[in-house]
């Protein structure tokens, strides 16, 4: 059986979703309580699995770290698909980022999601749903996002931020007290969005399992802990990630390039290294697309989940795939199911094989993270 999100279990899609009809006093997905201001902090690369791991690291954040504190982000489990989700409610069927690479269908290339952004791909168009921003901005409510200066501008931003006001900030600290201020300084109901990149980092660089990342997070942990008392009385804030991490040792590389015949009838390889999707030559018949997903199943099912696009839309992978969204997706995915990871040995910019920690498949380590919730969240709602 090929794995899926718990239909019944809360997603990613539903916290941002869940803050706006807070805001607007509607019943919610999260039973979230009404407010009249929402800070929701993605904290990038943090995992229920890890932060359970190293709760004594983190006590602020594991005081409010319960059994039931724990939701689905989605798949890919990879930060350009995950955000998208967050800002939109919707699944990468619908919104359109099907991973932390693309086909651009239009110009017959793979680009990066998250910065790969350039005059041939518009934000506005390619991202496809209107944010949660948007809306609560249409509805004459208050929508800000706080982050670094460097992504004030970025496509990525343009595509998954807009109708938010943008407010840089340097340390994480200094985003939070940010957010949290924005409640005395909108006379109308608010949500506001930070973004911590910190651990993401340092779990790519030294795996989760480090001393880097431990470090990481005991920092963001103060950080939130430093805001708490500052928190308005009508003023709930959610902290949440976007993946977990698998730590992939250098030995656990699997060079897909060294084995020829599986680079047969591949034109294009998208996704990340813990789900590629491989896009076949157009040329290719109906016999010879099946032999090749054949060929990967036969050299990887025994360790990857190897499914056709077909496959992956039929089993809600990507959520409800609009007409428009589904030639990004690769004709073949082949998603880890151990802690592995695949690279093109070919490659001259091969950067990646320098990380450790890696995430974009279906493990729980990368597909359930926290959602905790402090201040005015911290009460019982009635939805």
């Amino acid at each position: 059986m090929l794995p899926a999100l718990n239909p019944d279990s809360a997603n990613l899609t539903d916290v941002l979703a869940s803050s706006l009809h807070a805001i607007t006093g509607e019943a919610n997905r999260l039973s979230l309580p009404p407010v009249k201001h929402a800070v929701v902090l993605l904290v990038d690369g943090l995992g229920a699995h890890s932060l359970k791991a190293r709760a004594g690291h983190a006590r602020a954040l594991s005081s409010a770290f319960t059994k039931h504190a724990v939701i689905q982000s989605g798949f890919p489990t990879t930060t350009a698909s995950a955000i998208a989700s967050l800002t939109t409610g919707a699944r990468a069927g619908q919104h359109g980022l099907v991973g932390y690479s693309a086909l651009d269908t239009v110009n017959d290339r793979v680009l990066n999601q998250l910065s790969g952004w350039d005059s041939r791909l518009d934000p506005a168009t390619w991202q496809r749903i209107p944010t949660l921003f948007e809306r609560a901005v249409e509805r004459g409510h208050t929508a800000v996002a706080v982050g670094a200066a460097r992504y004030r501008d970025s496509g990525f931003t343009r595509a998954v931020l807009r109708g938010a006001k943008y407010l840089a900030a340097g340390s994480l600290a200094e985003r939070l007290r940010t957010a949290v201020a924005v409640a005395g300084s909108s006379d109308a109901a608010s949500i506001t969005y930070v973004y911590a990149p910190e651990l993401d980092m340092a779990g790519h660089a030294h795996g989760w399992q480090s001393p880097q990342w431990t470090h990481a997070l005991e920092a963001l942990d103060s950080a939130v802990a430093g805001v708490l008392g500052q928190l308005a009385t009508d003023q709930g804030m959610l902290v949440t990630a976007d993946h977990g991490m698998v730590d992939v040792p250098a030995h656990a590389h699997v060079l897909f390039d060294t084995t020829p015949e599986l680079m047969l009838g591949i034109k294009h390889i998208a996704g990340e290294p813990r789900c590629l999707q491989l896009h076949l030559s157009p040329e290719l018949g109906p016999d010879q697309r099946a032999h090749v997903l054949d060929r990967w199943r036969d050299t990887e099912e025994h360790r990857s989940w190897v499914v056709s696009r077909d496959e992956a839309v039929t089993a809600g992978w990507f959520g409800d795939v609009d007409a428009a969204v589904a030639p990004r997706i690769g004709d073949i995915i082949v998603a880890a199911r151990k802690a592995i990871a695949y690279y093109d040995s070919r490659s001259a910019t091969n950067n990646g094989r320098l990380m450790v920690g890696q995430h974009g498949s279906w493990s729980d380590d990368e597909v359930r993270v926290p959602l905790l919730r402090f201040g005015a969240f911290a009460q019982l709602g009635s939805a």
